[in-house]
C-alpha cells in the first residue's frame, strides 16, 4: 500500500459525501454541503483525528457559470485532471448495476494540516477501460442525469466505498454519512454481518440491524421534503437487482418509496441535524426518531482572508488551530480591525469593477448575496418594492450578488436574470453587480470584502447556512432571517441584526414576505445606513462582536469536538 501505509495503524471513522469541497482546483462540490465537508476533513486533520473520506470523482465538476446578454444562466463541464492533484490508489473493487459488472478505482488525495496531521480522502472513479462508455461516466457529473443515474451513484458511493476501504486494508470503526446518499453503505455493512442460520421463518431474523446501528451516524442536512432522495423500488430492481431483499428494504426504507433518509434513520445509532432549530424541525418530519443536533461550522483557517490573518496572527496567536481564543478580540485596536476590513473590502470592489463594469466605490456601505439560488432562499425579497429600495439606498448602499442555479432549476435560473434585469433597469439610480462562476476563492473575497452580509430564505427552510459563518470570521455582520444558525448566533445591534420576526412567531405563508421586506427596509432605513456613515465606534463594536462571539463558535473545530464526543464515542 506504500504511500497509504501509515494510515492503516489505527480504526478509522469513515466519512462518506456525495460532494466535498477541498479546493478550487477540484471541482467536486457544489456548494454549502461540500464546502461543509470539506471544512470537516480539514479540521479532522487539523486536531489529528483517525479520520478518512469517501466520495466520487465528478471528472466533468459541478459546473462553470456564464450568461447570456439577458442575463440567462448557461452552463459547461468543467476540464480539470485528477492526475495532477492525487494518486491513484492501488485497488480496484467491483458492483453490479443492471447486471452488469462495474469497476470502480480511487483517487487518493491527501489533506495536510499546518500543524502536521494528515489524512486521505478516496475519490471513487468509474472512467476505467474495463468499463462500457455509459459506465465510465457514473462518476463524471454532480447532479446530473436521471433517477437512474443517480440511484447508481449513490450505489457507487456507498456499496463500493465500503468494499474499497476494506480492499485497501483499512480497519473502520464508525461510519459518518453526510446526508442520505451514502444510505446504501448500510445495506453492505449488513452483507457484511450476515448471520448464517439455514432457515428461519422471518428473513430480517438473519440480518444483525444492531451491530451496524452501532457503527453509523448520520447527519441530514436538509428540511425540505424534495431534499430526501427517494426511489421507486422499480428502479431499485433494474438497477441493483437482488442485492438486497425487498421485504427487509421496505421495512427499512418505506413501503411505498426507498427513501434514503429512512434508511439511514433506521441504521443509525446517532441522528443529528446541523443546527439547534433544524433539530427540532428534523424531529417533527420524523417523530419516530430521536435527532440531536450539531450546529455546524466553517474552517477558521480556510475562510480567514490573508487581512484578518495577519491581524490575528500579532494579536490573537494561535487563533487557527484554537478559534475559541477569538473571545480575546478586544485587545485588538479597532483601528487595526477597521483598516484589515478596508483592505479586503478594497480587494473585493476592485474585482467587481474590473470584472462587472460596476462602479463601485471603497467608502460605500457594500451588502453582499452569495449563495445556491434556490427559489426558497429568495434572492428577489430585495427587489419587493423597487421604489422604496431605491428611495432607502440610492446612492448609500451597493450590493453585490453570486451564486449558481442547479442547471435544471429554472426558477433559480430565472432569479438571476432578474437580478441582471434590476441591475439594468436602476442604472444610474442603484448599484448592483452579480459576480460569475461562484466558488471558494470569489466566496472568500466575497463574503469577508462586504460590510454586511444578507441571508434571507423562507423560514423554516434553512437547515443551517454556513456562509453567514464565513463573514463573522472577518468582522462582516448578518443582517438575516432567524433560521438556522443565526438563531444561535443573533444578538440584535450586538451580532447584526435580523429580518422579520422571531422563528416561532409566522408559519411560512403568503403574507411572510411582505412582512419581511418592510422588516428589511425599515432596518436598512434606521438602523444599519445610519450606523455605518454616523457611528463608525459601534459599527466597530459590532465587527469585534462578530467575531468574539460568532467566529468563536460557529467553527468545524467545535464541531467535530462535539462529533467526537458525542456521535463517534458511544
Amino acid at each position: 500500500m506504500s504511500f497509504l501505509s501509515k494510515y492503516l495503524d489505527e480504526p478509522k471513522i469513515a466519512y462518506f459525501s456525495m460532494e466535498i469541497g477541498l479546493k478550487d482546483d477540484i471541482p467536486t462540490y457544489s456548494g454549502g454541503l461540500g464546502i461543509l465537508a470539506g471544512d470537516t476533513i480539514k479540521s479532522a486533520a487539523d486536531l489529528s483525528l483517525p479520520f478518512i473520506a469517501v466520495t466520487l470523482m465528478h471528472r466533468k465538476g459541478y459546473f462553470t457559470q456564464d450568461f447570456d446578454e439577458t442575463g440567462y444562466q448557461l452552463s459547461r463541464d468543467v476540464v480539470w485532471d485528477p492526475a495532477r492533484y492525487m494518486t491513484l490508489a492501488p485497488a480496484k473493487v467491483t458492483i453490479k448495476l443492471e447486471g452488469r459488472t462495474i469497476y470502480v478505482a480511487a483517487w487518493t488525495y491527501i489533506v495536510e494540516s499546518l500543524r502536521g496531521g494528515s489524512l486521505p480522502v478516496f475519490f471513487l472513479d468509474t472512467d476505467l477501460p474495463e468499463n462500457s462508455p455509459e459506465d465510465r461516466e457514473l462518476t463524471h457529473h454532480l447532479y446530473g442525469g436521471d433517477t437512474s443515474y443517480r440511484i447508481k451513484q449513490e450505489a457507487i458511493l456507498g456499496i463500493a466505498g465500503v468494499r474499497m476501504l476494506k480492499e485497501l486494508g483499512f480497519t473502520v470503526k464508525k461510519y459518518h454519512m453526510n446526508e442520505g446518499h451514502a444510505s446504501f453503505l448500510t445495506l453492505e455493512l449488513l452483507h457484511e454481518r450476515k448471520k448464517d442460520i439455514e432457515s428461519v421463518w422471518d428473513e430480517s431474523l438473519i440480518w444483525d440491524f444492531d451491530s451496524v446501528k452501532e457503527i453509523c451516524v448520520f447527519t441530514t442536512h436538509t428540511p425540505v421534503e424534495a431534499g430526501h432522495d427517494k426511489f421507486t423500488y422499480d428502479i431499485y430492481h433494474r438497477v441493483l437487482g437482488d442485492y438486497f431483499p425487498e421485504k427487509v428494504i421496505r421495512w427499512l426504507a418505506g413501503d411505498e418509496n426507498l427513501n434514503m433518509t429512512l434508511l439511514a434513520l433506521n441504521l443509525s445509532n446517532y441522528v443529528n441535524g446541523v443546527a439547534k432549530k433544524h433539530g427540532e424541525v428534523s424531529q417533527n418530519m420524523f417523530p419516530g426518531y430521536r435527532i440531536n443536533a450539531i450546529t455546524n461550522g466553517v474552517h477558521s483557517y480556510t475562510w480567514t482572508n490573508e487581512h484578518f490573518k495577519r491581524l490575528y496572527d500579532k494579536y490573537i496567536p494561535g487563533w487557527a488551530n484554537e478559534p475559541e481564543i477569538f473571545v480575546r478580540v478586544e485587545t485588538v485596536p479597532d483601528e487595526a480591525i477597521w483598516n484589515a476590513h478596508q483592505d479586503a473590502k478594497r480587494d473585493l470592489i476592485n474585482y467587481v469593477n474590473n470584472n462587472c463594469n460596476a462602479d463601485m466605490d471603497v467608502n460605500t456601505l457594500t451588502i453582499g448575496f452569495a449563495r445556491r439560488f434556490a427559489t426558497y432562499k429568495r434572492a428577489n425579497l430585495l427587489f419587493s418594492d423597487i421604489d422604496r429600495l431605491v428611495k432607502v439606498a440610492g446612492g448609500r448602499v451597493q450590493f453585490v450578488f453570486a451564486g449558481k442555479a442547479h442547471p435544471k432549476d429554472e426558477g433559480g435560473k430565472k432569479l438571476i436574470q432578474n437580478i441582471f434585469s434590476y441591475a439594468k433597469e436602476l442604472k444610474g439610480k442603484l448599484k448592483l453587480a452579480f459576480i460569475k462562476n461562484y466558488k471558494m476563492d470569489i466566496g472568500l473575497m466575497l463574503s469577508t470584502g462586504v460590510d454586511v452580509w444578507l441571508n434571507n430564505p423562507l423560514r423554516p427552510l434553512e437547515a443551517s447556512g454556513t456562509s453567514g459563518m464565513k463573514s463573522t470570521h472577518n468582522g462582516v455582520p448578518n443582517f438575516s432571517v432567524l433560521d438556522g444558525w443565526w438563531i444561535e448566533g443573533h444578538i440584535e445591534g450586538y451580532t447584526g441584526w435580523s429580518i422579520g420576526p422571531a422563528p416561532t412567531e409566522i408559519e411560512p405563508d403568503e403574507s411572510m414576505n411582505k412582512i419581511d421586506a418592510d422588516d428589511l427596509y425599515d432596518k436598512l432605513e434606521n438602523v444599519i445606513i445610519p450606523t455605518y456613515y454616523n457611528d463608525k465606534k459601534k459599527w466597530i463594536f459590532i465587527m469585534k462582536n462578530t467575531i468574539g462571539k460568532n467566529a468563536y463558535y460557529f467553527n468545524t473545530h467545535r464541531m467535530m469536538r462535539r462529533y467526537v464526543t458525542e456521535a463517534y464515542i458511544r
